[in-house]
This record gives C-alpha cells, sequence and structure tokens, in this order.
C-alpha cells in the first residue's frame, strides 16, 4: 500500500529526502530574543548558533499548528505515519493529534497513525525508515503501527552536551542532580525513558564522556547486526565519527547514519552536542 512518512522538524532526514515526495517535515518555530527562525529548508545552523551565543535569553520553540500538520497528511497515499519528538519536550505530538481530528471533519477518513517518538532527533529518523521499509515490504497498516510502538518501546536514545542551558532553562531537566557539576568540566551522559531525559553517567571532559556514552551503547545494544546506528551532532562532525569508530569497536551494527542537526536538535543539543539513537 502506498505511504506517506510525516515528521515534525526535529526529525532528521539524510540529505536527498527533501525532493521525494513521501517525507514530509512540518516545521517548528524557532525564537532567539526577537528574532525568529523557522525550522525548514531555510533553516540557516550557523546564523542560529550564534545569535544563540550572543543572546542572554534562553532560545524558545513554538510546535507546529494542528492545521499544518492537518493539511501535511492531504495525500493521495494511503497510509500516514506521523513522528513527532517526545511530547515531555514539546507540545508537537498533542498538536499532531489535533491535526488528525480536524483532518477527518475536513476531508473524511483516512488511515493516519500518530507516534510520540519518545525521543527526538535521530529517534525520530529510525522509527520513519522502519515505517517506510514496513511498508516497501507489503505489511498492513495495523501491523506496522504495533511494530512501531513495540519498536520506539525497545530504542534506545543517549546524548552528551557541551551546553546543557536550553534544556535547563526550559525545564527539561526536573529531578537531574549534579547538573551544577558541568561548571567543574563534568559532563553527564544523558538517556531517556519514555521520554523523559535521565542521566545516566558523568565524566570529566567532553571526551571522557563522549567514550562511557559509547560505552552505555554497546553495553546495552539488543541485536544491534540487525539495526541501523544513527548518530547526529551539532556542528561537531569529528566527534560524531569518533563516537560511531568506539561504538563499532565494541559491536557490529547494520549500518550506520551520521546527520548534522537541523533546528530544533540544534537548540537543545546546542554547538558540540552529540545524540545517538540504536
Amino acid at each position: 500500500m502506498s505511504y506517506k512518512i510525516v515528521a515534525d522538524s526535529c526529525c532528521e532526514f539524510p540529505e536527498g529526502y527533501e525532493k521525494d515526495s513521501r517525507y514530509e517535515r512540518v516545521a517548528l518555530r524557532l525564537e532567539v530574543d526577537n528574532e525568529v527562525f523557522i525550522d525548514d529548508e531555510t533553516f540557516d545552523q550557523a546564523k542560529f548558533l550564534e545569535s544563540v551565543a550572543k543572546s542572554a535569553e534562553c532560545p524558545k520553540s513554538s510546535c507546529p499548528s494542528p492545521e499544518a500538520f492537518r493539511e501535511s497528511y492531504r495525500t493521495e497515499a494511503e497510509n500516514v505515519f506521523v513522528f513527532t519528538l517526545s511530547s515531555h519536550l514539546s507540545g508537537s505530538y498533542n498538536s499532531a493529534e489535533l491535526g488528525k481530528k480536524l483532518y477527518h471533519e475536513k476531508y473524511g477518513d483516512k488511515n493516519i497513525f500518530i507516534c510520540d517518538s519518545e525521543s527526538a532527533s535521530c529517534g525520530e529518523t529510525q522509527l520513519a525508515f522502519k515505517a517506510a521499509q514496513w511498508s516497501e515490504e507489503g505489511l498492513p497498516f495495523e501491523e506496522i503501527c504495533s511494530r512501531l510502538q513495540s519498536y520506539r518501546d525497545n530504542m534506545k536514545t543517549y546524548f552528551v552536551l557541551d551546553n546543557l542551558e536550553t534544556l535547563r532553562k526550559n525545564g527539561r531537566l526536573t529531578g537531574i542532580k549534579a547538573i551544577v557539576a558541568s561548571t567543574l568540566s563534568i559532563k553527564p551522559v544523558m538517556s531517556a525513558t519514555k521520554g523523559v531525559i535521565i542521566q545516566i553517567g558523568q565524566a570529566i571532559g567532553i571526551k571522557k564522556a563522549l567514550a562511557k556514552m559509547a560505552e552505555s551503547v554497546a553495553g546495552q545494544a539488543q541485536r544491534p547486526e540487525e539495526k541501523m546506528l544513527m548518530i547526529t551532532h551539532c556542528n561537531c562532525l569529528e566527534r560524531a565519527e569518533k563516537v560511531r569508530e568506539m561504538i563499532l569497536e565494541k559491536i557490529k551494527v547494520k549500518d550506520v547514519l551520521i546527520m548534522d542537526t537541523k533546528g530544533v536538535s540544534s537548540m537543545y543539543a546546542n554547538d558540540g552536542g552529540v545524540i545517538v539513537t540504536l
């Protein structure tokens, strides 16, 4: 059956996917002081990071409107699969759900499955690629939906950031201790449980923190030879490549995909951040 993949713009896709009509990113709006950035093909990461570095205020994001999601579901494809960043980080999931209701009211019935990724960035990409794979294999809509939920529940997300201020100031690190240690060059190694950010370790300096993250990825991997290792980085390709090397020294995976962050992921990861999903 024909399909379309819709994701909010926290999701990264490899270069060239913007030309594929089966894929659509619904843009969030970012604001630094009074400067607005739309997280679409016009997004300029370098300019955004420069603005963030100069500003004394924390950058903020606004989720896509329900109407924007509604219109993204308009397609001749029989099945629409929608992926949003964790509902604990954004209202994007709720907006996508409301957009589905608006679609049915205005345009009628359609198979639309909305998945809270309980992750972000390449976590959404992982799920989007599985939806595409299973659609290409001809699996029924209901089975794909069930498989996606199961895959999400077993997917692991990890990240190490040079700067946690955006997450902290936006209230995304509630309950996590030792965040003040970042001023002492102690870098937390972070993960997520059901979309809620948790700390799983820490190390002195970014290199040791990345190594500890790589150990966690390899140590907790289940059947990695069947999966794609995805790494997104915010303006730090060399770090991402080093993380890939450290992980592959310990386990074998089906494939590897490294991507640079778009707008929303750049806002949360900040300059130098690395995110890993497997």
